[in-house]
């Protein structure tokens, strides 16, 4: 008896330690941002740049927009999201799950026509798209991603949509895009110029920027969430990524900004 009373009384102990290592953690993390999978890096070197400035701390969760959009609306805790286009942030001011007021763009997205290969791609990256010399074009799939929207509107305005659509592998987000790339399960893919240009993982190979012309503007919004409308910290996350500091990191991974 002894003994099953030292058991139901160690479990007990472990329950409420777990209970209260759960709530240390919840409180280090003041501040949940939900972000668009090209521009995770640039979010962590800003939540990083904001932490030693603050106090505060950011936990970021990244994925496609439409992905997170639906944890969103499920119930995710989310108090910030960093979006890759603009009509998800202005669709959660509408249903009311976002904060009226507080929508920004916090960076403007470029697109790049990107290989592996360094003699793939010259200065005329249309001419990589016309050649019959390769079997898969990555782009990410344009029901869940901004830029894959972009790809094809690119691949439009070139006239190549039809020829090329066999030979398309979609990723759920731009970050597997890339992946599909650099990993080699296709030869040339449409990326975020962000990643091609990111100075903490320079991408290699050969690249060509695709003209603004032949695309929509890939503006990218940011939107305080119901869940963080009483958090300071996330207020105060947001105005740091309108400052000086904020806008040079973000365009020195290839963003424009505003």
């Amino acid at each position: 008896m002894t003994a099953f009373l030292f058991r139901r009384a160690a479990a007990a102990a472990f329950f409420t330690l777990a209970i209260l290592a759960g709530s240390a953690a919840a409180r280090a993390d003041d501040v949940l941002v939900a972000v668009a999978a090209n521009f995770a890096d640039a979010a962590q070197d800003l939540a990083a740049l904001y932490e030693k400035s603050s106090g505060n701390k950011v936990a970021i969760t990244t994925g496609s927009t439409g992905k997170l959009y639906a944890q969103i609306k499920a119930g995710a805790p989310f108090q910030i999201l960093l979006s890759a286009d603009a009509k998800t942030p202005a669709k959660l001011e509408d249903e009311q799950a976002a904060i009226a007021g507080t929508r920004f763009t916090y960076a403007i997205g470029k697109l790049a026509l990107w290989s592996m290969d360094a003699q793939r791609i010259g200065a005329d990256g249309a001419a990589a798209l016309q050649a019959d010399d390769f079997q898969h074009l990555a782009i990410a799939n344009p029901e869940l991603a901004p830029y894959g929207i972009a790809a094809r509107e690119t691949l439009q305005s070139l006239g190549l949509w039809d020829k090329l659509s066999p030979r398309i592998v979609m990723g759920e987000n731009i970050g597997q895009t890339h992946s599909m790339v650099a990993t080699g399960n296709a030869e040339l893919g449409f990326v975020a110029l962000s990643a091609v240009l990111n100075p903490k993982k320079p991408s290699g190979g050969s690249h060509w920027a695709v003209p603004q012309e032949m695309f929509k503007p890939i503006r990218q919004d940011a939107v305080l969430l119901n869940a963080g409308k009483d958090n300071q910290a996330a207020a105060a996350f947001l105005d740091f990524m309108k400052s000086p500091d904020a806008h040079a990191l973000i365009e020195s991974y290839g963003y424009g900004v505003e």
